[in-house]
């Protein structure tokens, strides 16, 4: 397990959620349409994710200095992203409160799902910090503190019901299909792909996953339980400057200026 718990946001095996995190994002559709028609996620996949990533490493372990840069670049990257409701759409605004919630809520128990699979749960103390902890992620931008829910109780049920009650448009679809089957990228990205859409396929809820149109079969949920045991085994051995190397890269490379 991982002692300290300000390190389990550094763990490297926490982006093999990535793609569960982004289509629990976009099957909301005060996200996944704003996605639909500003983000050029599809275009520079790679790109977009470094991004993401960064921001969420800045804001957990940067310097003041890197927090408001991260904030200003992503700030700036959601002022246009705005749209009333009409015309086939819900509308939507990247500076809604509501719209951040849910943002980072899919990143938390997308973080507790993978945590849990590798390195079990953690207790309960040390699990409360590490869920407090995520908040930031929502307070740096405009969630405001008070919204994110008190404590790991409240937040379970602000969330079972809400992803339950997703129910995928073919906006979020589209959206989901072009993610997963890119048309262009450097081509390792799109040789990983296949791995990619299995380990998203295990991580999703049911209806989600037929949602999304990702096959699943009762061999592919054998070979996913394989696949994390053999991880859950070999993953806390790698040495921590592996473990961690995504997040001293990002860092590394972020300006501040």
């Amino acid at each position: 397990m991982v002692r300290n718990v300000a390190d389990i946001g550094a763990e490297g095996v926490l982006l093999a959620g990535a793609g569960r995190a982004i289509l629990l994002q976009i099957a909301n559709p005060a996200v996944g349409h704003g996605v639909a028609e500003h983000s050029d996620f599809v275009a520079r996949p790679f790109d977009r994710f470094r991004a993401t990533i960064t921001y969420v490493y800045a804001v957990r372990y940067g310097t003041e200095d890197q927090v408001a840069a991260v904030r200003r670049s992503v700030n700036k990257a959601h002022g246009p992203v705005r749209r009333k409701p009409g015309a086939g759409s819900h509308g939507y605004s990247a500076f809604d409160a509501q719209a951040q919630l849910w943002v980072v809520a899919t990143l938390y128990d997308t973080a507790v799902t993978i945590y849990d699979k590798i390195y079990g749960p953690l207790d309960d103390e040390p699990a409360e910090l590490m869920y407090q902890d995520y908040a930031k992620l929502g307070t740096a931008l405009q969630l405001p503190a008070g919204l994110w829910p008190a404590d790991r109780a409240a937040f379970w049920t602000y969330w079972y019901p809400r992803v339950q009650s997703l129910e995928l448009d073919g906006v979020a679809v589209r959206v989901g299909r072009d993610l997963l089957y890119p048309p262009t990228g450097p081509l390792w990205l799109r040789m990983s792909m296949p791995l990619i859409r299995f380990i998203t396929a295990g991580l999703l809820p049911d209806h989600l996953r037929r949602g999304y149109g990702l096959p699943w079969s009762e061999r592919h949920s054998r070979l996913f339980d394989l696949t994390t045991r053999w991880s859950a085994l070999m993953y806390p051995r790698l040495p921590r400057k592996v473990r961690h190397f995504a997040k001293d890269y990002c860092l590394g490379r972020l300006r501040t200026a």
